[in-house]
């Protein structure tokens, strides 16, 4: 087969949670340029449907749907409602996350739930729902984890965040490795520094430990990251299960 028909997903369809701002909107447009139809799973249902807009604006058939994935039933009610109007699920991103910069002393029990609930929880709720329906019939799931899980930050100390994401990519190779016999593909994507709301990397309180100190010297823009999600996503990577797919700039070099 041609090399370039390997990363086509037409007629695939996609769930991005959190997919109405910064890495999962881009996620979100770069599955629809590779021809999937794709599902914005996110609270703010307004700016999930503005972004669904964009999408069928360019062409690509989408939809929102509202969904709190730190609520155990949310997983199944969104996959219903997404099999109702696309079909089954054939890629599941699991992209919504928090951060929040508090050294461990700091960090209330409240503070720490909130972080894992929607990293570490509502993610394995989707995978374990998503999983379910994948089982007979093979298929993708996409973590989203961070260099934060092989790193300790700085200048700011953010000890939850970095071991939600640390479970996340454990929770990957164990999904990974259990369900390769129902051939459904489970892996991560570990970025660096990306430009966000959620990362301000121009603060000169940041900037010269997130960005001048790496070799690229920059952040990465949202766009970039996604034909690596495209990637993992297709048939181009139909060897790959449990792996860690680390893009910073090289920053974890060092």
């Amino acid at each position: 087969m041609n090399v370039m028909s390997q990363f086509d997903l037409s007629g695939k369809v996609a769930v991005v949670t959190g997919g109405n701002g910064g890495l999962g909107e881009a996620f979100a447009h770069a599955l629809a340029e590779a021809g999937a139809q794709v599902a914005i799973a996110a609270r703010g249902h307004a700016r999930s449907l503005e972004v669904v807009k964009a999408l069928q604006d360019a062409g690509h058939r989408a939809m929102a749907v509202e969904a709190d994935i730190t609520q155990p039933e949310a997983a199944d009610a969104l996959l219903d409602e997404v099999e109702a109007t696309l079909g089954p699920v054939d890629i599941f991103l699991n992209n919504a996350g928090a951060c929040q910069h508090a050294p461990a002393l700091d960090i209330t029990p409240e503070c720490w739930r909130d972080i894992f609930d929607i990293n570490v929880h509502g993610l394995w709720y989707c995978a374990q729902a998503a999983g379910r329906r994948m089982q007979s019939r093979g298929g993708v799931i996409i973590n989203i984890g961070s260099i934060s899980a092989m790193i300790v930050n700085r200048p700011q100390m953010q000890p939850a965040y970095n071991a939600s994401k640390a479970a996340v990519h454990q929770l990957t190779k164990s999904l990974a490795a259990e369900w390769a016999p129902y051939g459904i593909r489970v892996n991560a994507l570990a970025p660096g520094y990306v430009k966000t709301s959620m990362a301000p990397v121009d603060d000169p309180k940041f900037k010269p430990h997130w960005i001048d100190d790496a070799p690229m010297q920059r952040a990465a823009t949202p766009e970039e990251l996604g034909p690596t999600i495209v990637y993992m996503a297709s048939n181009a990577s139909s060897f790959m299960t449990g792996s860690i797919v680390v893009v910073d700039g090289g920053y974890t070099l060092w």
